[in-house]
């Protein structure tokens, strides 16, 4: 499984010198979308990791797709947004609370 990241230069550039492989450097909206959707697609992308304004900026039914998504996991960072839990995100991938 890889880490996949979809998002403005600003966003992806850290990920691309930490070694990431799977970078999706969008400008606007239309290639987010078009960028969500071909991970959701990859069987081998394990975690997609967003900028929050971007996931909040995506239509609905892809917002509901990537927050029911098990694999990838979806991981929310920075914004304004409401963001995702990433404990929620990893009992929902895995099965159980790793916390408890």
């Amino acid at each position: 499984m890889e880490l996949a990241v979809i998002g403005k230069s600003d966003f992806v550039t850290g990920f691309r010198l930490a070694g990431v492989r799977k970078i999706y450097e969008v400008a606007d909206i239309t290639a987010i979308e078009s960028a969500v959707k071909e991970v959701l697609q990859d069987k081998s992308a394990g975690i997609l990791v967003m900028h929050n304004d971007d996931i909040s900026n995506l239509p609905e039914i892809l917002r509901n797709d990537l927050n029911e998504s098990v694999q990838p996991t979806v991981v929310a960072l920075g914004g304004s947004g409401s963001g995702s839990n990433l404990r929620d995100k990893i009992k929902q991938a895995v099965g159980v609370d790793l916390w408890k």
